[in-house]
């Protein structure tokens, strides 16, 4: 490979990465600017642990013949047995203190890691892997270096300008890949803690303070019935997997249908829907509510059957204007929704358990309903709630239909 042939590919990965190109695409781009290039690829890979609520780390996959099984592999803790990862090579290189790690493959020596076998019954002659690591304050979490390997199926292996192109190249690569991996940390972080549209809005530069959009939305606000005493009767460890296990049925089931968790407090959510057509964001508040009650009683069902405590949902909607955007101090920001139709949401589902209802809608919510929706709504009755200037009918999904 010429000096020429390295500057052009330096050049590639740095432009590349600035804009912004996924880890796969950065990869295949490598691969394919190298080959062209005259380097002998056959086999390369790409691993970096990330920040996620789910998945402990990703890897990035890439043949010369395209054969791939899986383009991108999300690993979690439980993806890998604690044996075979103590025999990788990753392994070695991470808690043994190399960086770089050969192996020729085209001989009849015993194999010290069983992945070679693999590359050996492929064709493949020759294999390196190498380990860029960061620095402490460079680390994220377990984010704190990439893994790569290569290898090739030529009769002669890797050249020795191959192998300099590799370890000249290389850590640019991890340098890109790096970036573009922090930058979906970023995005996940937002989406986990503040949710789906706010985590958007957020990174594409609404942080001030006091900045709001005046929107109107379908207002979900639902918690659990009778949390206090079941907490107050379930073991100490019992606690955290029931707000999981029920927070899930309802976020799952919020998001299924467009909206938007905004806040979870305690046994509560608070989410909103929105939308040019308030009958569109009626009916996925519907819809959504409807899936909610399948997933609840799936998960009692198989809660009961494990013997542990259950709950049921009190559901209010209700829509109107709010102001949605960043409330708060100076260094410590909420992006959330404000207004009088916030706090008339939350007087509605306090008024669940003296109706004995599971849900209740406002009367902004039924007259926004279109049909068929609205026909399966039934007054409960005519209500002053705490805080609100106007007494008004609630409604709830008719019982006969529930129970049908």
């Amino acid at each position: 490979m010429k000096d020429a042939d390295l500057e052009r590919i330096s050049a590639a990965i740095i432009a590349k990465g600035l804009a912004g190109q996924s880890e796969l695409e950065l990869l295949h781009g490598f691969c394919a600017d190298c080959t062209a290039a005259g380097l002998d690829l056959t086999i390369a890979a790409a691993v970096i642990d990330t920040l996620h609520p789910i998945h402990e780390g990703r890897a990035f996959h890439w043949r010369a013949d395209g054969k791939v099984e899986k383009e991108i592999t999300e690993y979690t803790p439980t993806s890998y047995s604690e044996e075979n990862w103590r025999q990788s090579v990753f392994y070695h290189l991470l808690h043994h203190g190399g960086d770089e790690l050969r192996r020729r493959l085209d001989d009849e020596g015993a194999r010290d890691f069983a992945f070679l076998n693999r590359l050996d019954e492929q064709g493949q002659t020759d294999y390196i892997a190498f380990l860029q690591r960061f620095d402490r304050e460079g680390a994220i979490g377990e984010m704190d270096c990439i893994y790569t390997h290569w290898s090739t199926a030529r009769p002669d292996g890797f050249s020795d300008a191959e192998l300099a192109a590799l370890r000249r190249l290389v850590p640019l690569l991890a340098l890109a890949l790096k970036t573009t991996s922090v930058t979906r940390v970023a995005e996940t972080i937002a989406e986990v803690y503040l949710g789906r549209d706010p985590g958007r809005r957020v990174l594409q530069g609404r942080i001030v303070r006091g900045v709001a959009d005046r929107i109107n939305a379908v207002l979900w606000y639902s918690d659990l019935k009778d949390f206090t005493t079941i907490t107050d009767a379930a073991p100490p460890d019992e606690v955290i997997p029931l707000l999981n296990d029920y927070a899930e049925a309802i976020v799952s089931a919020i998001h299924d249908k467009g909206g938007d968790v905004l806040k979870l407090i305690g046994d509560g959510v608070l989410a909103i829907f929105g939308g040019a057509e308030p009958e569109e964001t009626c009916r996925r508040a519907l819809l959504a509510e409807a899936k909610m009650r399948k997933r609840i009683a799936e998960l009692n069902d198989k809660r009961k059957s494990e013997g542990r405590p259950v709950a049921g949902v009190n559901l209010g909607l209700h829509i109107g204007d709010v102001f949605y955007g960043n409330i708060g101090s100076a260094t410590r920001l909420d992006f959330t929704v404000v207004g009088p139709a916030v706090n008339e949401v939350s007087r509605i589902v306090a008024l669940c358990r003296s109706v004995d209802r599971d849900n209740l809608f406002s009367s902004d919510f039924f007259a926004a309903t279109p049909e068929p929706e609205r026909s399966r709504l039934v007054s409960v009755g005519r209500f002053a709630l705490r805080g609100v200037s106007r007494a008004q009918f609630l409604y709830t999904i008719d019982p006969e239909l529930t129970r049908a």
